[in-house]
């Protein structure tokens, strides 16, 4: 089995935000969708996946850093010579040597180890059972922001073999936790641990989404109605007259759904950005300098009097 921190190439003192970026980096390089049919990259992104939903995980790193590649039969009780029945490591010993000497502490302390009175013989295997009752495994699943908006459908490979096809529910965010139940099939529940990947235009904070929209400087001064892009089309945005630059507009509702109510959204934060117009024309640039002239001659004093040159 390859050594996971070789698997993602970082070293084994890396920083949990330096593994999640090799993952991402690596995840996108050897997605299937992005090597269609290249059945060596598909290993290589099951290899990858196995190797971050393990260092991501604190708990499981420990294991797998004292342990190495067993670190998956390390029970809650530590390594032993061979795995309990139920699925811990564990040792039943006696210092007295025999089976008569286990019921006998059994009769001792329960009266009878199969009737009433103190602890059921089951109970105390169940206990035991939930013990070493290990958490959920867990698999990282990396998505786009719009999927993280509409809700997504993935097929997902798990490490049994099974091809799962798993719904992701509209309004997670990056390191978000959704449980996939077994629905009593063959198998184990599990949690998905998704990754909103950056998106090109729009910045995310929990619900609200942010986004830089350019203005051009006539605009800025006289006021306009421009075109404001969000997740599910476009929007008319009025700017007043006499907008600074970097001024920023709130739309109401137009940001990600909640998790659990999807009809609770954010709201969308639209930052003006001012633009010189590019390729003016002469006729255009003469205009901005008898501008310039005109503002020059005007001087503004504290008391709000204007003063004009001869």
């Amino acid at each position: 089995m390859a050594n996971y921190y070789e698997l993602l190439g970082v070293s084994k003192g890396a920083s949990e935000k330096e593994i999640r970026q090799a993952y991402r980096r690596l995840a996108r390089q050897y997605h299937p969708d992005v090597n269609k049919g290249d059945e060596s990259s598909e290993e290589k992104f099951k290899e990858i996946n196995e190797a971050y939903g393990v260092l991501s995980d604190e708990g499981s790193r420990k294991k797998y850093d004292l342990y190495g590649e067993n670190w998956r039969h390390v029970g809650e009780h530590g390594p032993s010579d061979r795995p309990g029945p139920y699925g811990g490591n564990y040792r039943w010993t006696s210092t007295s040597g025999g089976h008569d000497d286990i019921f006998a502490n059994f009769r001792r302390h329960s009266g009878s180890p199969f009737s009433g009175g103190g602890v059921p013989f089951d109970e105390l295997f169940n206990a035991n059972r939930r013990q070493s009752r290990r958490p959920p495994p867990e698999h990282p699943m990396e998505i786009t922001l719009e999927e993280a908006f509409y809700g997504a459908t993935r097929s997902l490979r798990l490490d049994d073999g099974r091809n799962l096809e798993v719904k992701i529910p509209a309004g997670v965010d990056d390191g978000s936790k959704v449980h996939i139940g077994s629905g009593g099939s063959e198998g184990r529940d599990f949690n998905l641990i998704v990754s909103v990947m950056e998106h090109s235009r729009f910045r995310r904070d929990g619900r609200d989404l942010y986004i830089d929209v350019d203005l051009d400087v006539d605009d800025a001064v006289l006021g306009a109605e421009i075109v404001a892009p969000t997740l599910t089309g476009k929007v008319a945005l009025t700017v007043p007259p006499n907008t600074p630059n970097e001024r920023r507009f709130r739309l109401s509702g137009l940001g990600m759904p909640g998790l659990s109510n999807q009809g609770n959204r954010g709201d969308l934060f639209v930052t003006v950005k001012l633009r010189i117009p590019p390729d003016m024309t002469d006729e255009e640039l003469d205009l901005f300098k008898k501008l310039r002239d005109m503002r020059s001659e005007r001087s503004v004093f504290g008391d709000g009097a204007t003063l004009r040159g001869p």
